[in-house]
């Protein structure tokens, strides 16, 4: 296989590629966590953007940020922000989010950072107990955007 070529900046890379009649962009930041395994930190297709998982890592320092629930929680909607930015939107541009706790019982506190994260009206959520996360985190979540193409 051939590497795609590249566009880079200092904190955003996009390659774009062909799906069938849509391009499908390939969003990177340094602003985030750069991905931990085979995938990308976002992907553009139209003006749908994909964003891939979040755990609460520091960018700098790719380790778990220190910090109960919440915090590890404001951690992720930061990363998150930062992919959206790098593909032109913002949180006020997702439509959907789904949640990943490896403890329901800390849905209470996620809820409230998703409140003081978000503006209404809210996007659409779906919060999911799972047995494990990557690095032990205790919290995961992605998003689907919509943004101009």
């Amino acid at each position: 296989l051939q590497e795609p070529s590249k566009k880079s900046s200092p904190t955003i890379t996009k390659e774009l590629h062909r799906v069938n009649s849509m391009s499908r962009e390939i969003i990177s930041t340094d602003k985030a966590p750069q991905a931990i395994g085979p995938y990308s930190q976002a992907v553009k297709v139209g003006s749908i953007v994909y964003l891939s998982g979040q755990i609460p890592l520091v960018p700098e320092t790719m380790q778990l940020v220190e910090g109960d629930i919440a915090e590890q929680t404001r951690q992720i909607f930061r990363n998150l922000a930062a992919v959206a930015e790098a593909a032109g939107g913002t949180l006020n541009d997702f439509a959907k989010v789904n949640v990943f706790l490896t403890d329901l019982s800390n849905f209470a506190a996620v809820n409230e950072v998703m409140a003081e994260t978000f503006s209404q009206p809210y996007p659409a959520r779906a919060a999911i107990g799972v047995a494990a996360l990557p690095k032990g985190a205790e919290v995961e979540v992605d998003g689907i955007m919509s943004i101009e193409a």
